[in-house]
């Protein structure tokens, strides 16, 4: 397969309209390599991920800057399925903002994909892992663990979280539907999703535009 580059962007819903997200995907056989932004009222972020064979995170580099303060998180699963991460800060971060880093990196056993917060790009390796897209029966529930990464804090949390298709991908519209649910945050919304599995509404969080 040749590698297919796409440019998305997404705007925030209508509760939170200055958040605005761009990237650029290159997707390749069973792997893809995305650069992100993404940028709010009182902090911009920029990312860069790699996956492996079978869409599984093996790099994510992710910086969050607010006026006088900083955060910077190298996030890398290794061969063996551990998770390491190395994280450097300057200024002075708001004050309530969890410390950046593993919380708990035993509870990360099991992840295969990291997850941003707010980033509907993230949601692309599952959806294309498990196939949602294609013949895969309708309602058919898989589990996963996620290396949560929280913004802005930068701080890296097991999510447990379910994935199922809920409309298989129509050519006519160009779109198929996928339910995903946080078992961790008690949430669950139909994302609308394109022939590469990138999110085109992802409700109550990100439109694209």
């Amino acid at each position: 397969m040749s590698a297919l580059t796409r440019h998305p962007a997404w705007t925030g819903w209508d509760d939170d309209p200055d958040r605005l997200e761009a990237a650029t995907v290159t997707i390749r056989d069973d792997r893809l390599a995305a650069v992100g932004t993404s940028r709010s009222a009182s902090y911009a972020t920029a990312w860069a991920l790699r996956t492996g064979p079978d869409w599984v995170t093996e790099h994510l580099d992710i910086s969050v800057r607010g006026l006088g303060w900083s955060r910077h998180l190298d996030l890398v699963r290794l061969p063996d399925g551990a998770w390491r991460a190395d994280v450097h800060e300057s200024g002075t971060a708001p004050d309530g903002l969890a410390p950046a880093g593993l919380a708990d990196p035993g509870s990360l056993a099991g992840a295969l994909d990291c997850d941003i917060a707010l980033c509907p790009m993230t949601n692309t390796m599952p959806v294309l892992r498990l196939d949602l897209l294609g013949d895969r029966p309708r309602g058919e529930e898989s589990t996963l663990v996620m290396a949560w990464v929280d913004v802005p804090s930068l701080q890296v949390l097991r999510s447990s979280q379910v994935y199922a298709t809920r409309e298989h991908f129509d050519p006519a519209t160009g779109h198929g539907v996928v339910t995903y649910t946080s078992a961790t945050r008690d949430f669950t919304a139909d994302l609308t999703v394109d022939a590469d599995g990138l999110v085109v509404d992802y409700p109550h969080l990100a439109r694209r535009l």
